[in-house]
């Protein structure tokens, strides 16, 4: 490889690192922004919230180590109450306990997507079905994710982009009006969610999405429920083939 290339290379992989210590250096300040909240009400589920909010954030990715003395000494919450959070989010599939190792964010894999995917077609598309009867206010909320995905691409700030399109999907399943679907549909997002990262450019994958959810915003207030639905559906198989894409040109090492 010649010299130039190889400077070229290096330069790349240090700004790489550096974007990714701003990253943690983000989820960490927010943590700690966060204390006296949790000083006032230190519950494993309030933990566990607050660190599902992180991932779908994009601030925690996948492979990042939870550290139990860090998080003890960022939010005065007990240990027990930390491993209880852990815990919860393990079973939602988010973390990932290795043995003598720790806890860390969970690497979602291609088998992972394709179930996902699957969910959120039942989910999502039943939540188109029930607009003509949705409340005026759960139909403001799709404008609202829109508009706020929209302000972030503006700023080029992408992975808040990211954030708004999972804001938009739960709005689209909220439609439904079942708190049982909003949680089903807030799990699965929140899992996919780190997926995303997956992904090589982050504008790259969302921008193209930030008009679609656009179109499907005017169908759905418009009336036109078979045309959005029919939308969503390929909204979500195309989603699905590019995020599996990454996957097969990563290669084994996202295998597991």
């Amino acid at each position: 490889m010649p010299v130039r290339d190889q400077a070229q290379g290096r330069a790349q992989d240090r700004a790489q690192d550096q974007a990714e210590d701003r990253t943690k250096e983000r989820w960490i300040a927010h943590i700690e922004a966060a204390r006296a909240d949790l000083a006032r009400s230190s519950t494993a589920a309030r933990v566990a919230g607050m660190l599902r909010e992180q991932i779908i954030d994009g601030l925690l990715r996948p492979g990042e180590r939870l550290s139990e003395q860090q998080l003890h000494q960022l939010t005065n919450v007990s240990r027990n109450t930390l491993r209880e959070a852990f815990r919860m989010l393990v079973e939602e599939r988010l973390l990932v306990h290795e043995f003598n190792r720790g806890v860390f964010v969970r690497h979602v894999t291609p088998e992972d997507v394709v179930d996902l995917y699957r969910v959120r077609r039942i989910l999502e598309c039943e939540g188109v079905r029930a607009a003509p009867t949705a409340p005026p206010e759960a139909l403001a909320r799709l404008e609202a994710a829109v508009s706020r995905g929209e302000r972030a691409a503006e700023q080029g700030r992408w992975s808040e982009v990211g954030a708004a399109d999972i804001r938009f999907h739960e709005a689209v399943g909220g439609l439904v009006g079942s708190p049982r679907v909003n949680e089903m549909l807030y799990r699965t997002l929140t899992e996919l969610r780190l997926s995303f990262h997956e992904m090589v450019s982050a504008r790259e994958f969302h921008e193209p999405y930030l008009r679609r959810n656009r179109l499907l915003t005017e169908l759905i207030l418009g009336g036109d429920v078979r045309a959005a639905e029919r939308e969503l559906r390929a909204y979500l198989d195309d989603a699905e083939a590019q995020l599996l894409e990454a996957y097969r040109a990563a290669g084994p090492a996202r295998k597991g």
